[in-house]
């Protein structure tokens, strides 16, 4: 049986925190919920829902307020503009207090009914993150086959075997979240930044995927675009990262020596050339000249970008910086440290 209202929220072991980025889905809010809500009661969980308002500009806001009234176990975060399902998901992960941390998408796609069993893969089998697998989707042509050649890019770059990155439905053992930035696009990448800072199980649980029932569907071609950028990103950072110099100031090193060797060969061969007398044009006169000068120059200037990305790296700004203008029932980790002294 689930905690009573009071106590729901102050209970210091909670099992599970759902996390809902959500953004112009009023109509699914209250049937989501109420699914959560049943599936927590019947498990036996003491739990939490936390629903990121990303800027929603329907009603979306006050239908959380007013489940909050009615459950203080439903809080929420509302940003004042719409910031991207990153953004949100960070948000959420900070302020989650649960073991386990679920995440799923609030349009009804994803079903609340799969709890249970990702709970028990996280505290029972040992994962750390577990993502679903949606083998049968409900999504038109246009939104599965860029997924599919997502995903498999995704795999060959990671050398994670999940045959859906990308799925809002996933479960985190609390460490997890708390250890991992998402920013950009970057929530389709957690597993890679999850393996990235020391979390090796990973694996994959097929879950059931609905047809949308209310709205539209967000998803864009621009969302690929910057997904695949994104993908770059999140593989530079997670070879390079914490070491730019390594991959700017090799390159440069080695274009700097190789424009120096072009150079030194044609000094040295236009002394021999003349030492035995023959007519040779002047070093500068010659185009290889020109390439070995071209190539140290670039050569400087990636060692320079990586002493710069050396120096960034160290003294960079937070990047999850977000105005947030309400909250219900939810505090961030900072908080929590505070209220337990």
């Amino acid at each position: 049986m689930s905690l009573p209202k009071k106590n729901r929220r102050m209970h210091d072991n909670m099992d599970i925190s759902v996390v809902i980025p959500s953004y112009n889905e009023s109509e699914s809010i209250p049937e989501l919920t109420a699914r959560i809500e049943r599936v927590m009661v019947a498990g036996g969980f003491s739990y939490e829902v936390i629903y990121v308002d990303d800027g929603s500009i329907d009603n979306s806001w006050s239908l959380i307020e007013s489940l909050h009234t009615a459950n203080e176990a439903v809080g929420g975060i509302r940003f004042c503009r719409n910031y991207g399902k990153s953004a949100a998901l960070y948000a959420g992960f900070s302020a989650a207090r649960g073991e386990v941390v679920i995440t799923m998408d609030s349009d009804l796609q994803d079903s609340p009914e799969e709890i249970p069993a990702l709970y028990r893969m996280i505290v029972e089998d040992g994962c750390d993150l577990v993502s679903g697998w949606k083998r049968k989707r409900y999504d038109p042509k246009g939104k599965t086959l860029p997924s599919r050649f997502f995903n498999a890019t995704a795999r060959f770059v990671s050398g994670i075997e999940l045959h859906d990155f990308n799925c809002g439905l996933k479960a985190y053992r609390r460490k997890v979240v708390k250890s991992i930035e998402v920013y950009g696009e970057m929530h389709r990448y957690v597993p890679i930044l999850a393996k990235q800072a020391g979390f090796r199980k990973i694996t994959e649980k097929e879950v059931q995927h609905s047809a949308r029932k209310y709205g539209y569907s967000k998803y864009g071609w621009e969302r690929m675009i910057k997904g695949y950028l994104d993908l770059i990103t999140v593989m530079f950072i997670t070879r390079f990262g914490r070491s730019p110099m390594y991959l700017f100031g090799g390159g440069g090193t080695l274009m700097f020596l190789f424009g120096g060797v072009i150079a030194v060969y044609l000094i040295v061969r236009k002394l021999v050339l003349q030492g035995q007398g023959f007519p040779v044009r002047g070093v500068t006169d010659q185009p290889l000249f020109f390439l070995a000068l071209t190539v140290s120059v670039i050569g400087v200037l990636l060692f320079l970008a990586g002493f710069l990305g050396e120096l960034i790296s160290r003294n960079g700004a937070d990047r999850n910086q977000y105005l947030i203008d309400d909250r219900l029932g939810t505090e961030t980790e900072e908080e929590n440290k505070k209220d337990r002294l």
